[in-house]
């Protein structure tokens, strides 16, 4: 049993390889097959086709992302800093996949069910997660925030507006600044703080 669910971990890391290189659309059983140097018959034993790699390699790579996020979490304790490296770790992560998997992506992508169903889980996921350290922040005393998942769901809904780049308009470049920019909104802010008068005795 061992040796089938490692085969089958292999199958997913080599398809993932092989859908980056050629699309969705271009891939066949036979590519995949032959990234493993195995018979594309043999391949039908541990998945019922394409459709089916191409789930799981979905899969496998929303649950790299989670990983290198809990990752970064539990590297830091202060909910400021849990926050602001949760949003730059989530928005490198989001942009090396698009830069492996920017071909994948397109108009003709039918697969669009289980792709929502997983993303829809993560952002239940992701959604606790920062309401979590935005409780986090309210009890330290260094967040003001009145309605944490209120809040959770804005910080959600900006991460998702930086994307758009990443993936449907498969820019190559991206700038670090929209994350700064937004952090920066997040911490301070839109209105200026007008520092009090000192009482001069006058």
């Amino acid at each position: 049993m061992k040796d089938k669910t490692r085969r089958k971990q292999e199958i997913i890391e080599a398809a993932s390889f092989v859908f980056s290189r050629f699309g969705y659309k271009k891939t066949t059983i036979e590519d995949i097959a032959g990234q493993l140097h195995m018979r594309k018959s043999s391949l039908y034993y541990y998945f019922g086709g394409k459709d089916e790699i191409f789930q799981r390699v979905v899969e496998y790579e929303a649950n790299k992302v989670r990983y290198q996020l809990v990752h970064t979490l539990e590297q830091h304790e202060d909910p400021r800093s849990r926050l602001r490296h949760y949003i730059i770790r989530r928005m490198e992560t989001l942009r090396e996949i698009s830069r492996r998997y920017s071909v994948i992506y397109d108009d003709d992508l039918i697969h669009y069910d289980f792709i929502e169903q997983i993303r829809r889980k993560y952002d239940r996921e992701e959604h606790n997660t920062i309401r979590k350290i935005l409780e986090e922040g309210v009890q330290a005393g260094v967040f003001h925030v009145r309605n944490p998942s209120l809040a959770a769901t804005a910080i959600c809904t900006a991460m998702k507006g930086l994307e758009i780049p990443l993936f449907w308009k498969k820019k190559q470049a991206f700038a670090d600044t929209h994350v700064d920019n937004m952090i920066h909104l997040l911490f301070y802010g839109l209105v200026r703080r007008i520092q009090p008068t000192p009482d001069t005795g006058k």
